[in-house]
């Protein structure tokens, strides 16, 4: 244990408590939790909202949820791990004293070391430190030395005045001097002209927020201020509670009120009167040695121990009734005397049914009192002071003070669940086997024969209007009027068909608990309520009005505090979520679950308080002096996390830049954030959104990190905003902007640079496109001429050859008319006509074989060239040879080439008969992969005594080259490698 500057013998303390009557709720935060160690030394809360803490082992920041550690080894210019000292000044400047390393300022998210309050051993330790009302910062170490700290320059007041280890305090008392605390005085130091108060044994000074100083000397507890340069008492509470136990720390709570700490005794905890109640093992602290304290903005106590750990003290909430702790209280009702009427759920022959407690003391009823079942489903007092206890084993009722069953109940089912009594004074029984209309000993049972949706009846309630409504198990909600049941389910809005429990407010409003949800419905309007909508449960046990314009709800996850306008706006559509606040064992409930299967269940009171039922004993609340936490909860951005990397997490005060850049290439950004509200951490509620990414804001619940993952590139901004328990929000809540990068493929120079490639590959695709279409244009206009040149050769084919061999005819004929009577002539005329027709016939023969589509191949060419020769060689006598491929290649030829190959070899043949005076002709066919050469060869006369010039300037072989070159082939004609000439008609396969 570390018992700093005290002696090792701690004396025996008194557990003096003047205030008895306060209850607390304490919970521990250990080594096992994340505490650094379990000897709290120091402790601070920054206006951010952090609650930081000194340890042996480190300085640990605390959001209430999770610890963060800063050391010496994590931690550059944090010297030591040993931290006895924290304040935070004005201008939000951490100073930490530690135990062997002097003092650090962390400022700017930077940890300095000032050399004036650097090494120096433990002497120098930091003993006190206080901000005047300068902004002035005094430090007072162990070593008697005295620094006052302003705009950044250090300036000795004194050194060594007192010598070391005498050191108690140093206080800046608004608008006073600056006063310093050793064990036998206290000095007033600065401008102010110079003050001193002697004592026998100064324990502790403490600078009032409202203006003077608590002084703990010489055993008595006293209140000073300063005014005018002289000392004046302002309090005095008396001798210390805590006798000889050694004072080590104390701190004022928000209304200014003491608390001081001790080694031995536990907390004190002064009130405006001076009375005191003592926080010690026995009321669950960790331990009784106390080394710091130091009250929140939630006003919550938190107390650092010596080996205990860290100690944070609430006030409860709500009041457990002693005398049914452990207990299943299943019903309780207010007694027309004031008392409240309590119903058990208890197993056993000696088992308590009932009882009534009224100023402290519990009457309790049970078999020797008539009751002969303890399962109490449910007590009632009617207004004529009657009581009515509902059990599994029949109805009964007090007479004379002793239960009696009731003679009338035996047409009834013995399991009553419910009772309930209407506007108009009569009472009705809920019942496993239907409901019950009681009528001064007559009952009138309704089943399902009456139209009822099912026998178990769980909750009945009356409107304005005269309806009775009828909660079933199983059948939904039934409405009674007039002697006919309706009945509405599911379908019609209800939650579940489990109703159990019903409330009619002062505005005619039917709220209906179920086992799936909350349910109003107002002129035929349903409305739901569950979790979705912020409710803490969806099991509903019973409803119940505050008078403060709440609905309270039993479930079985606590108690739940909603406000009924934000109910009733929520069914307006005003609002798209309800604030709900849970209450459980934290606040004071001994458990998370309320009894749910009776009505009456919770029971206001005629003072207001409110009473619950819950398995394990009956709790009450006053709301009047419920104490709300209407502080908006700070909301930090704690680290972000970039592809699993933290981001400048490591710094004790984060100092984040303006923006973070996200580089191109990272895909997952995480972003932890935190709630500082220390009183209820664990109910914190969030909301986010991404700015340029998101719109609306995400319901986050309780959830502390936000997941973005491929973030398109551009400029975002983190929003986060969070509530607190009692769903007060802080809108303005914390951002940060985001930065993310592009990839290089959608950098403006790459983007650049593609916008101009593709707009030229859309130019080349265009131009190639329109180029194409040219094309095309132009082979259509080329297959237009070349047909317009066909049709014009078959014209001139026609008409030269047909036509003329038609007027040779019709010539021919007009003369064997004329010389009819010369026999000799028409018989020259007659075959002079069959010659001239088998020349037509061959014409139009050679003119529909050119036209004729099938015959543009080769074979077809060569097969017609071939064919001619040999007839026309035949009737002129020569021999005829043919060297031409067995095979010839499927291979198309034009129209225009086959049509001039043909008139170009017929020209060479009729040339050989007229003119070569030969005996043989051989035609031969030559194949080249591109084009084919025909050459036609004679035995004749040759070329010589031919003048080559003259041979070229006759116009068939003018013509034949003529043709030739019009097809984009080539004429050639020589002599014979014998004799003769040799004639070469090349051209090329395809179009010309």
């Amino acid at each position: 244990m570390l018992l700093w500057g005290f002696p090792s013998e701690i004396p025996a303390a008194s557990n003096t408590v003047l205030r008895a009557d306060a209850h607390y709720i304490i919970d521990v935060w250990e080594t096992d939790d994340g505490l650094p160690q379990n000897s709290v030394i120091a402790m601070t809360q920054t206006r951010d909202g952090y609650l930081w803490l000194g340890t042996l082992n480190g300085l640990a920041r605390f959001d209430g949820i999770r610890f963060t550690v800063f050391d010496e080894n994590n931690t550059p210019g944090l010297n030591s791990s040993r931290i006895v000292k924290l304040f935070e000044d004005s201008r939000t400047n951490l100073w930490i004293g530690t135990e062997t390393a002097g003092t650090v300022l962390v400022k700017g998210g930077n940890v300095i070391s000032p050399p004036e309050l650097a090494l120096g051993g433990s002497e120098r330790r930091l003993a006190a430190v206080c901000e005047d009302s300068e902004g002035a910062v005094w430090l007072y170490n162990k070593n008697g030395e005295l620094y006052r700290y302003l705009n950044g320059r250090f300036a000795p007041v004194f050194q060594g005045h007192y010598g070391p280890s005498n050191c108690r305090a140093i206080i800046a008392e608004s608008g006073g001097p600056v006063w310093v605390g050793t064990d036998r005085r206290q000095t007033a130091v600065g401008a102010t002209t110079a003050l001193e108060l002697r004592a026998d044994s100064l324990d502790l000074l403490l600078g009032s927020r409202s203006g003077g100083y608590w002084r703990l000397a010489n055993g008595v507890v006293q209140k000073w201020v300063t005014r005018d340069k002289t000392n004046r008492l302002e309090l005095d509470f008396g001798s210390y509670r805590w006798t000889n136990a050694p004072v080590s720390a104390a701190c004022e709570d928000r209304d200014g009120n003491l608390v001081v700490g001790t080694l031995g005794a536990g907390v004190f905890w002064f009130d405006r009167q001076g009375n005191a109640t003592c926080i010690s093992t026995d009321e669950g602290l960790s331990h009784n040695l106390v080394l710091s304290v130091l009250v929140d903005r939630e006003g919550n106590l938190w107390v650092g121990t010596d080996g205990g750990g860290l100690n944070r003290v609430k006030r409860q909430v709500f009041d457990l009734l002693e005398a049914t702790r452990g207990l299943t209280v299943q019903s309780v009702c207010q007694g027309d005397q004031g008392g409240l009427w309590i119903g058990f759920n208890t197993i056993g022959p000696n088992a308590t049914g009932a009882a009534f407690w009224k100023e402290g003391v519990l009457q309790r009823f049970g078999p020797d009192q008539g009751l002969m079942n303890s399962s109490v489903r449910t007590v009632f007092e009617d207004r004529k002071q009657r009581l009515w206890a509902g059990t599994l084993n029949g109805l009964f009722q007090r007479q004379n003070g002793r239960f009696q069953r009731m003679a009338g109940a035996r047409a009834i089912h013995p399991m009553v669940w419910t009772l309930h009594e209407d506007r108009s004074g009569r009472l009705w029984l809920g019942t496993q086997g239907g409901l019950v209309r009681w009528d001064e000993g007559a009952a009138k049972v309704f089943t399902t024969f009456d139209g009822l949706s099912s026998d178990v009846v769980r909750a009945i309630a009356d409107d304005p209007d005269g309806n009775l409504w009828i909660g079933t198990e199983g059948g939904g909600l039934n409405r009674l009027r007039e002697g006919r049941f309706t009945s509405f389910h599911k379908k019609d809005g209800l939650p579940s068909e489990k109703v159990s429990s019903l409330y009619v407010d002062e505005s005619g409003v039917l709220w209906i608990g179920t086992s799936s949800g909350l349910a109003r419905l107002q002129g035929g309007k349903w409305t739901r309520y569950t979790t979705r909508e912020g409710l803490a449960s969806n099991s509903i046990g019973y409803l119940i009005e505050d008078g403060q314009g709440n609905l309270w709800i039993g479930s079985n996850a606590g108690l739940m505090r909603v406000p009924k306008k934000a109910l009733n706006d929520f069914a307006r559509g005003l609002i798209t979520s309800i604030p709900c606040r849970p209450y459980g064992k934290q606040d004071g409930l001994p458990t998370g679950e309320c009894t749910p299967g009776s009505q009456p269940g919770a029971c206001r009171a005629r003072d207001g308080t409110l009473w619950f039922p819950t398995i394990k004993g009956l709790v009450s609340v006053n709301p009047a002096r419920l104490s709300l936490n209407t502080n908006p909860p700070p909301v930090v951005i704690e680290s972000v996390l970039i592809d699993g990397e933290p981001l400048n997490t490591n710094g004790i005060r984060t100092a984040w830049p303006p923006s973070v850049t996200v580089p191109a290439g990272k895909e997952r950004l995480e972003i932890h954030y935190a709630s500082l509200n220390l009183a209820a951490p664990d109910r914190a509620r969030f909301q986010y959104r991404l700015k340029g990414h998101e719109t609306a804001w995400i319901d986050a619940g309780d959830t502390r990190i936000a997941r973005y993952s491929r973030l398109p590139a551009g400029n975002y901004r983190f929003q986060v905003a969070a509530c607190n328990e009692d769903g007060v929000w802080n809108e303005t809540g914390e951002s940060m902007a985001f930065i993310v990068k592009p990839p290089f493929w959608l950098t403006w120079w790459f983007l650049s640079l593609a916008t101009a490639g593709f707009l030229g590959t859309i130019m080349a695709v265009v131009h190639y496109l329109s180029t194409q279409k040219l094309h095309r244009q132009l082979e259509g206009l080329r297959q237009k001429e070349a047909l317009e040149k066909d049709r014009a050769r078959i014209a001139r084919d026609m008409h030269d050859q047909v036509g003329a061999s038609l007027t040779q005819l019709s010539l021919l004929g007009e003369l064997v008319e004329s010389d009819k009577d010369a026999p000799d002539e028409i018989e020259g005329h007659a075959r002079q006509i069959s010659q001239t027709a088998r020349e037509t016939t061959r014409a139009l023969d050679e003119i529909v074989w050119t036209v004729n589509p099938s015959n543009d191949t080769l074979d077809g060419l060569i097969n017609y060239v071939c064919k001619y020769a040999q007839e026309y060689l035949a009737v002129a006598g020569l021999r005829y040879r043919l060297d031409v491929p067995t095979h010839l290649p499927a291979a198309a030829i034009s129209p225009e080439v086959r049509h001039n190959i043909f008139l170009a070899s017929k020209e060479a043949v009729t040339n050989i008969v007229r003119h070569a005076r030969a005996s043989s002709v051989r035609i031969r066919l030559h194949l080249e992969p591109r084009r084919f050469t025909l050459e036609i060869e004679d035995n004749g006369r040759g070329l010589a005594g031919m003048d080559p010039k003259a041979a070229e300037s006759r116009n068939g072989l003018r013509n034949m080259r003529k043709r030739m070159e019009d097809i984009g082939g080539s004429f050639w004609m020589g002599p014979a490698p014998e004799s003769g000439t040799l004639i070469r008609l090349s051209a090329p396969f395809g179009n010309p």
